[in-house]
């Protein structure tokens, strides 16, 4: 991956002070409440996350009458599982996913700011907000997929998305070898919000093992 878009350990510690910092503030100066703090990332640690979506891909996967609908009616489709409540709420409104497969590579952005579906895939990182990446991920797509480290074969298309108020995408990511017989439970702890944007590939539980040893 290249440096634009690397974790960067100290950029997000440094984000995180002044989150820190902000909210300390505000809470002195009477604006905010400590419990209005504890609500909303209560909010984002029980209603709205990654773990809604990677449920979604996980159903998806193992019934394709399921995904078919999704990929046809999002939000009705959502709305059949036992999700939280609010699906359709803040930063929710209108999602759509697409899905991708032989031959189709999808990646999601947002030329215009930062548009992303938060209850499916929790809140966005900084570098999907970066003007560069949006602005070379419609340029060139390939190189940017390339430089997180999913390159993309020469006869395979890519269709980028671009999010914005009005549609909010997300991406079903293709099913990694070496899971038949899990259980949709295990399938979602596969999936993360990178593969959900179309920037990772599913790792197959094999590669994951080797990986945590």
């Amino acid at each position: 991956m290249s440096e634009l878009f690397k974790y960067d350990d100290e950029r997000e510690a440094a984000s995180a002070a002044k989150v820190r910092a902000l909210e300390a503030l505000l809470i002195e100066k009477g604006v905010l409440g400590s419990d209005s703090v504890d609500t909303v990332l209560g909010h984002f640690e029980t209603v709205a996350g990654p773990f809604n979506g990677a449920r979604i891909v996980a159903r998806a996967w193992v019934d394709p009458e399921f995904k078919q609908f999704l990929i046809e009616d999002t939000p009705k489709a959502i709305a059949t599982m036992d999700l939280p409540q609010g699906m359709d709420g803040a930063e929710g409104e209108h999602m759509a996913a697409v899905a991708n497969g032989d031959g189709v590579h999808n990646l999601i952005i947002c030329t215009l700011c930062s548009c992303y579906p938060w209850p499916v895939l929790g809140l966005p990182p900084y570098w999907y907000k970066d003007p560069v990446f949006r602005a070379r991920g419609v340029r060139e797509p390939r190189a940017v997929l390339r430089e997180f480290g999913v390159p993309v074969a020469a006869d395979t298309e890519v269709k980028v998305w671009d999010s914005s108020a009005q549609i909010r995408w997300f991406v079903v990511p293709e099913r990694p070898a070496g899971t038949d017989g899990m259980s949709e439970t295990a399938l979602a702890a596969l999936v993360t919000p990178e593969a959900m944007m179309g920037v990772a590939l599913v790792p197959s539980p094999s590669s994951t093992s080797l990986a945590a040893g």
